[in-house]
């Protein structure tokens, strides 16, 4: 059965896109037809339209195209589906009013428009602007260019929350919007976290409705099949948020471009396959998987009943396969009691665990060791053919494989960790491995004549003091000498500590040495890690020593380790103490501060503003007259007045002034006195007749 969700193909964006295009190739007056980009991200359509002349084009071409533009060479340039960036549909309109040879047919979905409008009219340089999707889509690349102020894209709940909020402070005014084909669930997730946090927050739901519909419906129907086919680009957004939705709840979920893919999928004859695609996927490409996935299902039908026969008897011996105490078997777990696992084996018994033959020590539960589909391996102790039944024992099976490691833990010395379960004569009984040893009283922690059962139930650290591998008997001592229990003590803190070590995590830590090329941390348990001299700082150092000391508490994170090698590499520097991130957070453009001159070039000055972030002071800007060179208004280490001017967030650049401060009198004045130099060498006669206007300019 082949089920074809009803939300699938093309959106009405992207059909009126489409649509759009075949009109000018078919009407064929609007000369070369050019698309900035792929006008959607399907690899088929996009070669059709190759083939019928249609040319994808990069932003940096259009100046040269639109200078060829004449009445022999007409051209027509389309803005695809998913908008393009403010300054260049700008640019082609400017161009278009100027050259009638040239024209624009704007596709942008209506959806995508409306979030331009929307960061368009609600930004300005007081807000932040949150934008949940892939900084790389051309979607959110037209998005960014239409928001005045600060603006930050994410992926998700856990960069929202760890990366992008520790840069904004509480009472910024918040906007947030979301590309219009992301996941609607993660989406309301960002919606609850940021709603909480900031109180002035503007938030707009901005996933497409038919987006909304598809995810829901992709994600019903992947529950209801044993296949999901997700048809579309695999550089396409909307068409991998369908993939992962269908891999959430279906096993089996394929994702492809073209038709022809979808015969390596394998089905069954009873197979249930649901087919979904993205917003850029043609009808005739989803008629088409259909098609074939049906000559699949009956293939496979046709297969399976040739090989029925010779199946059946595999079948058979299987279903009577005997079972033998003292087997070792591995089995499925199918239900869990809290006196008994149930095990299938594949053969005609099925397998008991009762809950002695599986739990080392009382009060654990078996539904919190084990769940249904585990599987599981244990002995055979008694297998009964006529009650269909066979008793299996997980412990003598774990007792078995454990042996060797106590013998191993004798012979070297090695301390064990173990647990007190029993109060016997002349002693007490521990379990090791799962393996019960006899320990003394007087090995005990317990002195003469002190109650033994108080140490019943707790943890200790034990040496095999004695073997009797013949009877499989073993002695322990919880007497440890206190050198020899530190030391395992720390052994197995520093165990714990690489088990539960992973990327991205966070510690305090002490600097405890300082070379020339990092700084080692203690970070506890006796590990250390090490922070590159790179990593201590944003700018350029030349020691560590610069920024930590000996003995310095400081934060650092996992950025990655060698569990064979015991290598750790560490990072101190975080988003948070980037210089570019202080400096947005804390300056915008028409602030005037006050900075130290750094470097002097021949095209002007570099000043520092905060440490770490320099700002441009073009020679244009360092005064209001003519500057032959730099030097003759700035020395380095000068500190002067400026107004910001421009901030190029993607570029990270700032650019400063000395001219914007210098009143426009002052200026007026000045030039009005350049102009007015010549005068002076008039001779002596003509000087009152010239100095007239000077005095009634004064007056005014």
């Amino acid at each position: 059965m082949i089920r074809v969700a009803k939300y699938s193909g093309f959106c009405p964006g992207v059909s009126a896109a489409v649509s759009a295009v075949k009109k000018l190739i078919e009407n064929g007056s609007g000369g070369k037809i050019y698309t900035l980009g792929d006008i959607i991200h399907n690899p088929t359509v996009v070669s059709e339209f190759e083939a019928a002349g249609v040319r994808s084009v990069t932003p940096d071409e259009l100046p040269v195209l639109c200078d060829k533009a004449s009445d022999e060479n007409k051209m027509t340039f389309v803005i695809r589906a998913h908008g393009v960036e403010r300054e260049y549909s700008e640019y082609l309109e400017e161009r278009a009013k100027k050259n009638v040879n040239i024209s624009v047919v704007d596709c942008t979905c209506k959806f995508v428009a409306k979030i331009h409008d929307i960061v368009k009219n609600n930004s300005n340089e007081n807000t932040v602007t949150l934008i949940f999707g892939d900084s790389k889509h051309p979607e959110v690349r037209g998005i960014k260019s239409c928001v005045y102020g600060t603006v930050y894209c994410f992926d998700g709940l856990e960069q929202l929350k760890n990366e992008i909020c520790p840069l904004i402070s509480p009472e910024k005014e918040i906007i947030m919007v979301s590309q219009t084909t992301q996941n609607l669930t993660e989406w309301k997730k960002c919606q609850n976290f940021i709603g909480k946090l900031y109180t002035n927050t503007k938030i707009f739901d901005t996933i497409c409705s038919v987006t909304e519909k598809r995810q829901n419906e992709t994600y019903e129907l992947s529950k209801d099949v044993d296949v999901m086919v997700v048809i579309g680009g695999k550089n396409s957004s909307n068409t991998n948020k369908l993939y992962s939705i269908a891999g959430e709840v279906c096993r089996d979920t394929y994702l492809i471009e073209r038709a022809e893919e979808c015969k390596a999928i394998k089905v069954g004859k009873n197979s249930k396959v649901g087919i979904t695609a993205g917003a850029s996927t043609p009808d005739s490409i989803i008629e088409e998987v259909k098609t074939i996935m049906s000559e699949e299902i009956k293939d496979t039908v046709e297969n399976t009943q040739n090989e029925a026969e010779e199946s059946f008897e595999q079948l058979l011996n299987e279903t009577f396969k005997t079972l033998n105490t003292g087997d070792v078997v591995t089995g499925t777990i199918t239900q869990i009691s809290n006196t008994e696992i149930k095990v299938d084996l594949g053969t005609k018994v099925t397998g008991i665990l009762s809950y002695d033959d599986v739990a080392d020590e009382p009060g654990v539960k078996l539904d919190e060791m084990f769940k249904v589909g585990d599987e599981i391996t244990a002995f055979a102790v008694r297998v009964s053919d006529v009650d269909g039944v066979a008793t299996l024992s997980k412990r003598k099976y774990d007792a078995k494989n454990n042996w060797q490691k106590i013998i191993d833990a004798y012979e070297s010395g090695e301390y064990l960790e173990g647990k007190f379960v029993e109060v016997v004569r002349g002693g007490a009984i521990c379990t090791i491995k799962g393996i019960r040893a006899f320990v003394p009283a007087s090995h005990t922690n317990v002195e003469e004549g002190g109650d033994m059962n108080a140490i019943i139930g707790q943890k200790a650290t034990f040496k095999i003091i004695d073997v009797d591998t013949a009877r499989r008997r073993i002695k322990a001592s919880a007497r440890i000498p206190a050198r020899a229990a530190a030391r395992a003590e720390r052994k197995a803190a520093e165990a714990k500590f690489w088990d539960e070590l992973e990327e991205g995590k966070e510690y305090e830590g002490i600097v405890r040495s300082i070379q020339n090329y990092g700084a080692f941390v203690e970070l506890g348990a006796g590990v250390d890690g090490m922070v590159h001299t790179t990593e201590l700082s944003w700018k350029h150092i030349g020691n560590p020593s610069e920024v930590v000391s000996v003995g310095d508490k400081i934060k650092v994170f996992v950025k990655s380790f060698d569990r064979e090698k015991k290598r750790i590499s560490l990072g101190y520097k975080t988003e948070a103490t980037n210089p570019w991130t202080l400096f947005t957070n804390a300056y915008q453009v028409g602030d005037v501060v006050n900075v130290k001159i750094v470097s002097i070039m021949p095209f002007g000055a570099f000043a520092e503003i905060i440490p770490g972030a320099d700002g441009l002071i073009h020679i244009s800007q360092l005064s209001d007259k003519r500057v032959a060179k730099p030097e003759d208004v700035v020395k380095v280490g000068d500190t002067v007045d400026v107004k910001i001017t421009d901030i190029d967030y993607d570029k990270k650049k700032i650019s400063l002034s000395i001219r914007a401060l210098i009143p426009e009198e002052e200026t007026a004045e000045e030039e009005a006195a350049e102009e007015e130099a010549p005068v002076e060498e008039a001779p002596a006669e003509e000087a009152p007749a010239e100095e007239t206007p000077a005095e009634e300019k004064t007056e005014e």
